[in-house]
């Protein structure tokens, strides 16, 4: 059969360039997915309890932009999310990312904000020159509460100390000078009422998408030649034959456990940076809003081999990248084939980063085959 698109992946990105290629070009695309569902890892599924999960990890949809919103909600109604974390150091659970209460019930003593500001002032350790995650947070809140919050989670989930990670790893996790208790700051903050996986298999019920699961691309470039592009969603370096080596990640490993109550934690995620094998459990019922008698709480332990989940954020690393995005983008220019999403362009992106490069590379695609 004839195609406009080949798409390689059917999560997010794949989702979406191919509904976006069916409602604005009328385009027929084939997705092609090695796994045996759509939704790549923002998939939930129901556990042989009853109880919904995230199998791949908890997926806090947030965004700061309406239309983004508006254009998912073509497919799902939302819910609010109720996205609060907290993280288990010195035999108690304090609220994270770190806030007043998290200061407060830390040091045992009221802040204002400007007294809380004047505090870490005073006890972080300056530096001009930042060039590691150790020498950030150590800036910011200083050596105690380093020790507490950071070292340990990061030792365990990149299996690297800060000091050989870049800054942007705990650059991400904000500092705030209010009571906020809510893991993000976004503006919107929801999740899909019936879950992900029912969200992307509206979005892609469509006769002009045609979907292939258990299907790997290498068994098929050769013999599906696409009218207009490719759209590959995997990881960049395996599309190239590891021709420069492979790109580090960390990968996670999964345990689900069902409990016979409606709710274990007081969250839906509970970090442990210094204590455990894993480094967070997961509650995602919290989230989900799901009513029902029973549980299901998911415990993470990174490790360095499996699916790639997180890219490992080190400069060698990123000048190995660099080695693969200058054949990526040879090959975009002679076949037509555009790399877009976490995988293929080796970042650590949200759903809704990942939802809204999708709208960007489909729309290069658009102009690219008007142009031509």
């Amino acid at each position: 059969m004839e195609y406009d698109l080949l798409i390689v992946g059917a999560g997010p990105v794949g989702c979406v360039v191919a509904e976006r290629a069916a409602e604005l070009k009328g385009w027929k695309s084939l997705i092609i997915e090695k796994r045996n569902h759509i939704a790549g890892n923002c998939y939930d599924r129901y556990h042989e309890s009853g109880v919904l999960i995230h199998q791949y990890g908890p997926h806090y949809f947030r965004t700061n932009k309406k239309d983004l919103l508006d254009y998912l909600g073509r497919f799902t109604e939302w819910i609010p999310g109720n996205y609060i974390v907290k993280s288990s150091t010195r035999g108690e659970l304090f609220p994270f990312p770190i806030n007043l209460i998290t200061l407060e019930q830390f040091f045992k003593r009221s802040f204002t904000a400007e007294e809380a500001e004047a505090f870490l002032e005073e006890i972080r350790i300056p530096n001009d020159h930042i060039t590691n995650s150790e020498e950030f947070v150590l800036s910011r809140v200083g050596k105690e509460m380093y020790e507490a919050f950071y070292l340990g989670y990061t030792l365990k989930q990149w299996d690297k100390h800060p000091t050989e990670l870049n800054k942007s790893v705990c650059g991400r996790i904000p500092i705030r000078f209010n009571r906020d208790t809510r893991y993000v700051d976004h503006e919107y903050q929801f999740t899909p009422a019936k879950g992900f996986t029912e969200m992307f298999s509206r979005m892609i019920d469509n006769p002009l998408i045609d979907v292939r699961l258990e299907t790997d691309f290498n068994d098929v470039r050769n013999e599906i030649k696409p009218r207009i592009a490719t759209l590959y969603s995997g990881p960049v370096d395996a599309y190239f034959n590891f021709q420069y080596g492979k790109l580090p990640w960390r990968s996670l490993d999964f345990t689900f456990t069902e409990y016979q109550q409606e709710y274990v934690q007081p969250c839906v995620q509970i970090n442990y940076p210094n204590d455990h094998e894993y480094t967070r459990s997961v509650e995602i019922k919290h989230v989900t809003g799901q009513k029902c008698p029973n549980t299901v709480v998911s415990y993470e332990v990174p490790k360095s081999e499996g699916d790639p989940y997180y890219p490992i954020p080190a400069d060698e690393n990123a000048q190995l990248y660099l080695k693969y995005k200058e054949l990526a983008d040879l090959e975009n220019k002679e076949n037509k084939v555009y790399f877009s999403g976490r995988l293929a362009r080796y970042t650590y992106i949200n759903t809704d980063e990942a939802i809204e490069m999708a709208l960007s590379t489909i729309n290069e695609i658009i102009r690219d085959a008007d142009q031509s």
